[in-house]
């Protein structure tokens, strides 16, 4: 289906009829102010067989027996950090973090981190939990920790202070018992998880009451530099 200002098209089957009822009901849900993330998923009824046919349904995530949640990052310009997950089974148990220490940089995996701290927080100990993100780089910064092999360490770790508050989060939950599954799942692909973690993380950077966290600075060296500017002979300096 395609929609502009004054005109929308729909491609359908051939030997489809389609009613006026059903036209103005597709015309009602084209013009809705609604943003465009807005998702809901239902398992009941015919709907239950399209999302069994996502990139979720077909993992086995709607019939997870435990607690499914989702998580994201966002990085914008200026050092603004957030982070932000919801649980997909309780769509009123969501949380964002502003993620500071901006004077030292960041990088993209420090807010998804950030994001999968704060659901691993918000699922009981000992209940199995299935946590879906975008981001590799974090399944990659946790493997290290999983397992045996050589021995890791979290000298040279660009955001060392969050990683370690997950190592010891999935500690817990490893010495109750209770498994841990993270999955990757392509970005804004349409997944109400997905989209949603998203919305989750932007909102905690542009939420004016969300709480701030793991904003200490180490005692890393930060060089900054200025950039000269001649002007009428005289040489000046900015940053």
């Amino acid at each position: 289906m395609a929609v502009s200002e004054d005109h929308a098209s729909c491609w359908v089957h051939k030997d489809l009829t389609v009613t006026t009822k059903q036209i103005e009901a597709l015309l009602t849900a084209a013009r809705a102010s609604a943003g465009t993330d807005e998702c809901q998923v239902r398992l009941t009824g015919i709907e239950r067989e399209y999302w069994m046919g996502t990139e979720i349904g077909r993992l086995g995530g709607y019939d997870f027996r435990g607690t499914v949640t989702a998580g994201d990052g966002s990085n914008q310009k200026g050092g603004k950090v957030g982070a932000g997950y919801v649980n997909l089974r309780k769509q009123r148990k969501r949380q964002q973090r502003k993620v500071r220490r901006e004077e030292e940089g960041s990088s993209s995996n420090r807010p998804e981190l950030a994001a999968f701290v704060l659901a691993v927080r918000g699922t009981p100990m000992t209940k199995p939990m299935l946590y879906l993100c975008d981001n590799q780089a974090l399944l990659k910064a946790v493997k290290r920790w999983v397992g045996e092999g050589g021995k890791a360490t979290l000298v040279g770790a660009p955001d060392a202070n969050i990683l370690l508050e997950a190592i010891e989060e999935l500690r817990k939950r490893t010495t109750a018992g209770a498994a841990t599954f993270l999955v990757k799942l392509k970005a804004h692909r349409g997944e109400p998880a997905n989209e949603e973690a998203d919305i989750q993380a932007d909102k905690a950077i542009s939420g004016k009451d969300v709480p701030t966290e793991w904003r200490d600075r180490t005692n890393r060296t930060v060089f900054t530099w200025q950039e000269p500017r001649w002007k009428g002979g005289t040489v000046s300096y900015e940053n």
